[in-house]
């Protein structure tokens, strides 16, 4: 069976070996500048400029034309998206299902709502990339899919919700909370695929350890963990050293954010995906 695995760049996956794969880009627009979420994209510039400007922000996710483009060249089709509480990049990709499906009726499409972002998207691309691998038939990993998205988790320790707050996202007093005297927010992607608050740190290393208590009580013992950093490695790199210290044989992989990414995460921000 031909199949491909599609997905929209908030998963900061652009590019997957062995198996046929596409990432549609998801825009970041600050006033008349474009930034397209792919990999030759200048993010320090772009998140320095989100930093001082005065202009209107705003994102754009990928189009029905984006999507279909994208469904080519398979007859079997995964496609995971950022969550439909954030973008309509889910419903654009539904769009885009039934009008190719009208000309491609035995194409098979599941359009998968991550209900979530960054990493956690990474998490499930990798493992349809193991079921695929396996040569399962497209309802099995369809079934198995679902049922593993149930067993991961978002955490994320943030510095700045200023661009949550100019897309409504969250409220304009809590973003002026966290950043003051030190403040970050640690938070979860809620069931709903919504921002979760869960604490208020202050300073760096009550965030570390605030961050490493919520993912343990969510069930962490070891597995995968995917981390995503707004220009905050060495943030990224204690917490693998947490982790270690605790499950010497967690699959942890540190990566940047993209466009998307890095828009939400902003400067400082980190985004940690585990197994649960």
């Amino acid at each position: 069976m031909n199949y491909k695995i599609v997905a929209d760049s908030s998963s900061n996956v652009y590019t997957l070996e062995d198996i046929p794969y596409s990432c549609v880009p998801l825009k970041v627009n600050i006033g008349d500048t474009e930034y397209i979420d792919t990999p030759e994209a200048d993010i320090p510039k772009m998140v320095q400029e989100l930093k001082t400007t005065k202009e209107k922000t705003r994102t754009s996710c990928p189009n029905i034309y984006d999507w279909q483009e994208a469904f080519s060249g398979a007859d079997n089709i995964f496609a995971v998206t950022i969550t439909s509480g954030l973008s309509g990049s889910y419903t654009s990709a539904m769009n885009a299902k039934k009008l190719y499906q009208e000309t491609s009726k035995d194409t098979k499409i599941h359009i998968i709502d991550s209900l979530s972002a960054g990493p956690e998207l990474k998490l499930i691309i990798e493992k349809l990339k193991e079921f695929i691998n396996k040569k399962l038939p497209f309802e099995e990993i369809k079934e198995k899919i679902e049922e593993y998205k149930k067993r991961t988790r978002l955490f994320f320790c943030l510095e700045s919700l200023t661009n949550f707050a100019r897309n409504g996202r969250v409220s304009p007093a809590l973003a002026q909370i966290v950043g003051l005297l030190g403040i970050r927010i640690v938070g979860t992607a809620s069931s709903i695929g919504t921002l979760e608050p869960l604490s208020k740190p202050r300073g760096e290393k009550k965030a570390l350890l605030n961050l490493y208590e919520h993912i343990k009580s969510a069930g962490f013992r070891g597995g995968k963990v995917r981390i995503a950093h707004c220009r905050n490695e060495s943030f990224a790199n204690e917490l693998k050293k947490s982790i270690l210290g605790d499950f010497p044989s967690a699959d942890i992989e540190i990566s940047p954010c993209g466009v998307l990414c890095s828009y939400y995460a902003e400067i400082g921000g980190l985004l940690v995906a585990v197994e649960s």
